[in-house]
């Protein structure tokens, strides 16, 4: 959460303290006249002398915000007579059509009557405060500042920077959807809200509060972004140019950990990202490192999204009907080991794919996914491409080469042609050769961090299995990242930014396990035996919706049981 402390309020907000502190009698005579300064102490008009209160008394009791709607729009004479016909600021907010019974004009002007009906809603703010949803009624003013916007290319949404009245040091990201005529449904956006409330990470942009106001809903998150790694691979900033070159290094190979860490996390509780890419991974003024746009699942599907399709799993667009799961499990059960089994010298990279993948006609594109779609293993997926950018970034082989490399077997001849398919998915053959080029160039680097680099692709590569079931659970890419970065011989992190055993510790139960101590330790590449598993990959855990809207969690296992889980990319192909 980004601080900004010494930076001077624009708005003027009128929460109760402040208008009890500038509502004085000074302030109330410098708004009139001698003659009408001299009428604040006289005995109220009404109560044939019931009442021995004063008029100032009245105002300093029952009608301070009153007063300052009326000095605002210019006839603050005009208390006397409000006060004679007994209104109050319990009263407020008024309606449209009864503010002509206050009698501030001569003659009925709606114009005015619109004017106090709007400004008094100034004086009757509702502040946000942290853990809470409100229902703002649209005329009400929702107390906070935008000091900076940005839109989302190619959705309808809204991605800015917000200070609060109450909480003035303090900037927050906050997130804006529309909502129904097409849109998530308010039902389903306070559904997806309640599911990310307790969600707390230091690498998240974690739930502040929310709100709907005047047919949007607003979350507010803690981390404020400066700049996403979209920009960091388009256009390198100076204060990394500036850094010494290993300590450049080192703190990407952080970076990587604390991502998975994350998501570690994330999958731990059940839940999925749902929208992992450059764009929704999110840098503070302080560098650090965060994911943003938890609620993937709210995503506005109505325009297509090149970054997402790019950086999506196989299985969110491709729906490959000519097989069935069952016969693609069979045809690949006698070659998924010797696929995976790397020597732990190894520098030749493999995906698994299906017999398929290099045949898939572009019609099975933009199809509804899989019915049994696990949201934990696509987030799998979509990380290990990022995590690929930040290798590549390492060794100065990031950004439009990389992608120009996955579209290369793409490109349509002479002009005109179709936009080439840039994405991971499409292009695994092509992620193979950059990867094995990616050994073989950190194999020539004297910096014995580029020893990690063989050995993290080995990671990688797994992450990029075609089959949902073929990736290993972030439990154990969080075990092996971690070894590979505290390593002496190799990066030697030996403090690591993020610690945290989600499962109750670091073994290898998963995808995959270690073929032999000696190997590991001896040489930092990665040797890995697998194994196929028949359901999905890890426990996870379904929520469902109650009658109520609230989150109920009911356990499952497999990808079947993940389908529920926030942030699934369920409209994916719709």
């Amino acid at each position: 959460m980004a601080a900004s402390p010494n930076r001077r309020r624009s708005v003027q907000w009128w929460d109760a303290d402040t208008i009890e502190r500038t509502v004085t009698r000074q302030f109330v005579c410098s708004h009139l006249i001698p003659t009408e300064i001299e009428k604040l102490d006289q005995p109220l008009g009404f109560g044939d002398g019931l009442t021995d209160g004063t008029y100032w008394e009245w105002i300093e009791e029952k009608a301070k915000k009153i007063f300052l709607i009326l000095a605002e729009l210019r006839v603050p004479d005009q208390i006397f007579g409000v006060i004679d016909d007994s209104w109050d600021d319990e009263d407020l907010p008024i309606a449209l059509d009864q503010v002509d019974r206050l009698a501030l004009t001569p003659d009925r002007d709606d114009r005015f009557d619109q004017s106090f009906y709007d400004l008094q809603f100034r004086y009757l703010v509702q502040p946000l405060r942290k853990g809470e949803h409100k229902i703002y009624q649209d005329p009400e003013v929702v107390p906070l500042e935008v000091v900076e916007k940005r839109n989302i290319a190619g959705q309808s949404l809204l991605f800015d920077k917000v200070i609060l009245m109450n909480h003035p040091g303090t900037i927050l990201s906050r997130l804006r959807m529309p909502l129904g005529n097409g849109h998530i449904s308010q039902e389903d956006f306070l559904f997806e809200v309640n599911g990310i409330r307790a969600v707390h990470s230091e690498h998240l942009a974690s739930y502040w509060g929310s709100y709907i106001h005047q047919g949007f809903g607003y979350v507010l998150f803690t981390q404020a972004a400066e700049s996403s790694l979209k920009s960091f691979l388009t256009t390198t900033p100076s204060w990394v140019k500036n850094l010494e070159k290993q300590a450049r290094r080192r703190m990407v190979m952080d970076w990587i950990h604390c991502l998975v860490d994350t998501i570690c996390f994330l999958h731990s509780r059940g839940l999925s990202h749902g929208n992992i890419k450059p764009s929704t991974v999110m840098f503070t003024n302080d560098n650090e490192i965060f994911f943003s746009n938890l609620l993937g699942d709210m995503v506005d599907k109505s325009s297509f999204d090149k970054e997402s399709y790019d950086y999506a799993a196989p299985e969110q667009w491709f729906k490959p009907s000519s097989f069935t799961s069952s016969s693609i499990a069979a045809s690949r059960r006698g070659t998924v080991t010797s696929s995976f089994a790397h020597s732990p010298d190894s520098n030749v990279y493999t995906i698994s794919r299906s017999p398929t993948d290099s045949h898939s006609p572009v019609s099975l594109m933009l199809h509804a996914p899989t019915p049994h779609l696990s949201p934990q293993a696509a987030d799998i997926f979509s990380l290990g491409c990022v995590i690929l950018d930040l290798l590549s970034f390492v060794l100065k082989k990031h950004g439009r080469p990389f992608a120009t490399h996955r579209a290369a077997k793409h490109k349509t001849p002479g002009r005109g042609g179709a936009v080439p398919d840039s994405s991971f998915h499409k292009n695994l053959g092509q992620v193979e050769s950059w990867m094995t080029q990616l050994a073989k160039d950190a194999a020539k680097k004297d910096d014995p961090i580029f020893k990690a680099v063989a050995p993290m692709l080995h990671v990688v590569e797994h992450m990029l299995s075609a089959h949902p079931s073929d990736r290993p659970p972030a439990k154990d890419v969080q075990s092996r990242m971690y070894q590979i970065i505290t390593n002496a011989e190799t990066c030697g992190i030996s403090e690591p930014h993020c610690v945290h055993q989600y499962y109750g510790g670091l073994e290898y139960d998963g995808s995959w396990r270690l073929a032999s101590n000696t190997a590991a330790e001896g040489n930092e590449a990665m040797s890995i035996l697998t194994r196929r598993s028949s359901g999905g990959s890890g426990h996870h855990y379904q929520r469902k919706r109650s009658s109520a809207g609230s989150v109920v969690a009911g356990s499952g296992s497999g990808s079947e049981a993940g389908m529920g889980t926030m942030g699934v990319n369920r409209h994916a192909g719709e």
